[in-house]
């Protein structure tokens, strides 16, 4: 079917795999070896890192960084690309991850995930990858994907035809297929945002959650589902439907997710499940990226509940504007 495949892309995802099994052992034994709590250093984001988390980052960088298969990758964890050296043979793929999402969360033991996002390299040659690589639109993603460390250690991904799902069987420390083709239900049950920043969205995403509670219409009632680890919120609401909301506010008003960490892959796999992806005023995937650590807003799930949302803001905005 693809004569000019070269099996470089299954291999990736393969070493990818080998990484998130390496974490999730990490994560199972958190409270007996001593990796839970701070690690006592800030990120690039300005946030507190957890010892988890550079321990993901670096069990990543390690599974993937000196197998010849990319030629340069970036971390939410780190401020600057990391490029193969040219003794390491740089492949022709891209890889840009978050390596513990929810890391807040560990403590708590809540699931957490690793997210990732593959694209071919956009520099000529066969030198150590540059930022240029990095920064690519996320229409241009040949394959994204992430993996939750929870109850079980579940893989889904898309090479962009379809989403799959895999369990970890711990029996044989193996991924096992679950569900080759995800759809995610047009319209869901649940919407997801943390209302406690409630006064600080415009009036359209109040209306929203208002209407969501059934206050105006029972009809247009969901369930409020939030665990404050995206990667998980999005993973219930992938399989159940519904809508992810972590629009821009007063304080945050480029938006707090990162958009070539989280949001784009993130996108990717839910516009590949039939659902879809927004800023707010664009699409995620036609976002062009103008720094790696770019935040975003995102309005994230079940297609015509994230219509729904964004023409309820649009009107309500508009008329709390004139």
């Amino acid at each position: 079917m693809h004569p000019e495949a070269t099996g470089d892309l299954t291999n990736l995802l393969y070493d990818i795999a080998l990484a998130s099994k390496v974490i999730s052992g990490y994560v199972r034994r958190a409270g007996l070896v001593d990796v839970l709590g701070a690690f006592g250093a800030r990120n690039v984001q300005g946030e507190e890192q957890q010892k988890l988390d550079v321990i993901a980052n670096e069990t990543v960088k390690q599974a993937i960084g000196f197998t010849g298969r990319v030629c340069v990758m970036a971390s939410e964890e780190e401020g600057d690309p990391v490029p193969v050296p040219a003794e390491r043979n740089p492949g022709k793929y891209v890889l840009l991850y978050d390596p513990l999402d929810g890391s807040s969360n560990i403590d708590v033991n809540v699931s957490i995930g690793t997210i990732f996002s593959i694209h071919k390299r956009a520099t000529p040659g066969n030198g150590p990858g540059t930022l240029a690589d990095c920064m690519q639109v996320g229409r241009d993603q040949i394959a994204a994907g992430y993996v939750i460390y929870g109850s079980s250690t579940v893989l889904v991904y898309s090479v962009g035809h379809g989403v799959h799902l895999f369990t970890l069987d711990p029996t044989i420390g193996e991924f096992r297929l679950l569900n080759h083709d995800i759809q995610t239900p047009p319209v869901g049950k649940f919407y997801s945002v943390n209302e406690s920043y409630y006064q600080r969205w415009t009036e359209g995403y109040r209306r929203v959650v208002q209407m969501f509670k059934g206050v105006e219409d029972p009809q247009q009632r969901k369930n409020a589902r939030y665990i404050g680890s995206l990667v998980a919120d999005f993973h219930r609401n992938l399989l159940a439907g519904g809508v992810f909301m972590y629009p821009a506010d007063s304080k945050s008003p480029k938006g707090k997710l990162r958009l070539q960490y989280e949001a784009n892959p993130l996108a990717f796999i839910a516009e590949q499940a039939g659902g879809k992806a927004t800023d707010g005023a664009r699409r995620i995937l036609d976002i062009e990226p103008e720094e790696l650590h770019q935040r975003t807003p995102l309005i994230i799930g079940s297609t015509s509940d994230v219509d729904f949302v964004m023409q309820t803001v649009t009107e309500v905005d508009a008329a709390t504007v004139t």
